[in-house]
């Protein structure tokens, strides 16, 4: 009988997405917890793989499910590459687990769904904040070539991440780094007509024409998140903390300047430019900030 490129199964044992139920697995450990669920390690019962399951809460019938959750597994169902992570499958549950709550109306409890992802060791992050550890400069090469080649065909393929940062950025023993948790990713065309939601990436690592108002963006914004990360992994700290939204723009003012027609075309007619326009000219200071770190590269 052939053999599939899913392991080492025959065709008519490759799972079907949805058809399995979450016993096939053990889980061993919580590991996260995401916007709409946890994630766990597990251990596939039956070959003994270490995956990662990612929890959809499904007992919510006023939500239904999380528009979140559909756009993730229609873009990770599409995006097939080495350096995003790979959805294996889709698993259910069938009523209450564990210790959750049973419902009144226990014939309408729809359980859960869970995603089931491979498994990565860590997270970029998780990395970094290890005491002590600093990343060398053959390792910032690695993950900057991994996480650019990632995004680009991401990019190519018509999608906007929209939350890049290090916790979403997986890494294995090997070094091996992928993209993860596309739950704010979204198609997007090549016009960059669409009128998009400004309210995504995490607020470090934002560009400013989100924070300005903007709804009409496109692989740039992506961009902008990457270079936070390339700096944040040389200097060995973020560079752009902001508490809100109008200390983090302010931060970005003191470090790049004051955005005007010449520099940046086209922003003062970006909805809240006026508003958030700083008091007084702010000059550009990346070269001064980052001299002693360009010696490096």
């Amino acid at each position: 009988m052939a053999v599939a490129a899913y392991g080492q199964l025959h065709l008519d044992e490759v799972p079907v997405w949805g058809s399995r139920s979450v016993d096939c697995f053990e889980k061993l450990e919580q590991i996260g917890e995401g916007t709409y669920g946890q994630v766990f390690m597990a251990r596939e019962k039956r070959t003994g793989e270490i995956v990662a399951l990612k929890k959809i809460r499904m007992d919510n019938e006023k939500e239904g499910f999380p528009i979140t959750a559909i756009r993730e597994i229609k873009i990770l169902k599409k995006l097939q590459h080495e350096n995003v992570i790979k959805l294996k499958e889709i698993v259910t549950s069938q009523g209450p687990e564990g210790d959750e709550p049973v419902k009144p109306d226990a014939n309408k409890y729809k359980g859960n769904i869970y995603m089931v992802f491979e498994y990565m060791d860590h997270d970029l992050t998780g990395l970094a904040d290890r005491p002590g550890l600093r990343f060398t400069i053959p390792q910032i090469k690695c993950y900057m070539k991994q996480l650019l080649t990632g995004l680009h065909y991401c990019h190519v393929n018509q999608v906007l991440h929209r939350d890049i940062k290090g916790s979403n950025l997986l890494i294995d023993n090997e070094g091996n780094l992928k993209l993860a948790d596309f739950g704010l990713a979204r198609s997007f065309s090549g016009d960059q007509n669409a009128n998009l939601t400004n309210r995504v990436i995490t607020l470090w690592y934002r560009p400013p024409e989100l924070l300005l108002g903007a709804t009409k963006y496109g692989p740039a914004v992506d961009m902008w998140s990457v270079g936070c990360i390339f700096a944040e992994l040389l200097y060995g700290k973020p560079i752009l903390p902001g508490k809100n939204e109008p200390e983090q723009l302010n931060k970005i003012y003191e470090l790049c300047g004051t955005p005007d027609e010449i520099n940046w075309p086209g922003v003062t007619k970006i909805p809240w430019y006026n508003k958030f326009k700083p008091s007084r000219p702010m000059k550009r200071r990346v070269r001064e900030t980052f001299r002693t770190l360009s010696t490096h590269l």
